[in-house]
Order: structure tokens, then sequence, then C-alpha cells
């Protein structure tokens, strides 16, 4: 398989996660960097350049975008039209207007583009996905969700807060991971019956909470509160089926805060109506690694030398995802 050549713009937090994944690749070569802040990165191979447009005349295959969402579609675009593939980080953009020239182009210029949804690669949504795919457990009812950040001391200064480079609130930065499970399980669209967003401790421009109830093509209905006065981090979602359920609770990460991550299965149980009616029996799978950024990467890099395709994170599915986000915001 060809080596590809690498460029990052923004090497914040993800810019630094997405530089391990290449270096640890057999098929990565990390070449260029850019970004507007200061920063100490002292390997003399890597092209430290002053502007994106640097990075892109720099000897590169492709792009990683990990810079505020403010400038993700453009720089998206402008990637692809010098004849670079694309993999940008969530939010792919500030609305969904712009995630439709940014498709415009993809289309145009044949380029791999893919879009980092990373929770769809860890292990529990991975082992999830088989049992649903499965019909064991019958047609899903409903789904749950639940992702909470503790908040920091510093956590107003984020400048993820602020709207004119974020885009929005917690919903953007975390619960986007959740609507994009909602989707990613149900196999189905969601509209938006009702959304309150609210910013109830933090002095921010965006909200610090959102509560939402959504409706399948389907049927389903599915709830989510993204919250950052959670306290303590926090990520469960609890899937219900005709014949039993699966709950994932806990995801892991690089600071482990959200672990253990696990599955939860427990079967319906009807016929005894005893002492032991509503306490089914459950298996819990406990998973202990996450390899979730290396495999995001890989699919990647396969669908660049032609020998896979863009599954997990499409362009429709952040066309997607920031039409119910748009109409979330509208709605509340």
């Amino acid at each position: 398989m060809e080596q590809i050549k690498f460029g990052i713009a923004g090497f914040g937090k993800m810019g630094r996660i997405r530089e391990r994944s290449i270096i640890d690749s057999p098929h990565g070569k990390l070449v260029s960097i850019y970004e507007i802040t200061e920063h100490n990165y002292h390997d003399g191979s890597i092209l430290l350049c002053d502007s994106f447009d640097e990075l892109l005349a720099s000897d590169i295959d492709a792009v990683i975008v990990s810079a505020y969402v403010k400038v993700a579609a453009d720089y998206t675009i402008r990637a692809l039209k010098a004849g670079k593939h694309v993999f940008c980080e969530k939010p792919p953009s500030m609305n969904s207007e712009e995630m439709k020239q940014v498709i415009e182009i993809e289309k145009q210029t044949g380029k791999v583009l893919k879009y980092g949804f990373n929770h769809r690669f860890h292990f529990s949504v991975i082992e999830a996905k088989k049992i649903i795919e499965s019909g064991s457990l019958g047609k899903l009812l409903w789904m749950r969700g639940v992702y909470g950040k503790a908040g920091s001391i510093d956590f107003h200064d984020n400048w993820r807060n602020y709207r004119h480079f974020s885009g929005g609130g917690i919903l953007l930065d975390q619960g986007i991971h959740m609507l994009d499970l909602f989707r990613f399980f149900s196999n189905s669209e969601f509209k938006c019956l009702s959304s309150v967003i609210k910013t109830s401790y933090w002095d921010i421009e965006c909200e610090d909470n959102a509560f939402l109830t959504l409706e399948s093509e389907q049927g389903q209905i599915a709830t989510l509160h993204s919250s950052a006065t959670q306290w303590k981090h926090k990520f469960l979602l609890e899937m219900t089926f005709e014949d039993g359920y699966v709950n994932l609770d806990g995801i892991l990460s690089s600071t482990r805060s959200y672990a253990p991550e696990t599955m939860i299965i427990g079967k319906r149980e009807f016929e005894d109506i005893t002492f032991a009616m509503g306490k089914p029996q459950e298996t819990t799978t406990y998973f202990e690694s996450d390899k979730s950024w290396d495999y995001e990467l890989a699919e990647f890099i396969e669908a660049i030398n032609g020998q896979g395709s863009i599954k997990n994170g499409t362009s429709n599915d952040a066309f997607e995802i920031m039409k119910l986000v748009d109409e979330i915001y509208k709605n509340a």
C-alpha cells in the first residue's frame, strides 16, 4: 500500500492526537503543520508553515483539518480544490449550508473526504452494532443518551464557547457524537420534536446544556441531554428493543476520565412474575483498549489507496448531522 503524506492544519489537542496516529501508521507520514497559535514543535524534519496556503503547497497528499469550526468548511474546500484528500474533524462546519458547498466541491474534485465521527470506531460501539444488525433483539424501540462534561476552572475561556469560532456550545462540541450514534444505530434520519438550549451556569456565549427529543423516520424516539454542568465526565447510551436492551456505559478517552467502557446486554423476561420480575439477567463486557484513532485513519488511507471506501464519517453523514443541528437550534 502506498504511503500517504499528511499535512495538519490546526495543532491543538486533536491535531496532536492525529499526529500520533499518523506516526503509528505504517502507511502514513507527517510532512507539514500549520498552527496559528504559539507552539513548541521541535522535530526538524517537519515543515512548520506560516499559512494554510503554504501547507497546501508542501509535498503532501492529504490534509487533516483540526482547526476552528469557523474555518473547517473553507479549509476543506481549499484543500479539495488543491487536489488534496481531506480528513476533517467534527463539527464539520458552522451550518448545513456550508456543508452543501463542501459536497459540491467534493463531487467536482473526486478526492476522498472523511469526517471525524470517532465514536463509531470504539470497540463497544462496533460490537453493539453487530448485535443490533443480527436482529437477535428485534426492532429498536427507543434510545436515551447522556453526554456530560465535568467542566474546568477555565472552561469559560475555551475557544469552543465563543460562537464566532465554534458555531455552538456543548451540543456541537460533544453532543454531536451522540446524534451521530443515534443515526448509526437506527440507520435512520431524525427530526427534532423539541429542544431546550440553556446557558445554566457558565458565563459563556454558547449553551452549556441541551435537552432534546427527536424522532426517527421509522418512529423511534431518542432523547439526549448534552451537558457542560455534569460535574463529572459521563457517557451513557441506552437502546431498548422488542426483546431486550443494549446499554453503552462509559467510553475510553486519552484521559480515561469516561472509563470504564462497557456494553451491557439484557434480555426481556415476561415469564417470571415473582420477585425476579424487572431484574433481567445481564451480561457486561469491558473494553480496556482504544484503537479508534488508528482504525479511523486506516479507513481514510485505504480509501485514498483504492482499497476501500469511506463508510463512517461520510460527507452525507456530516450534512445530515448539521441539518439536524440547525433544526435543533432553530426550534430552541
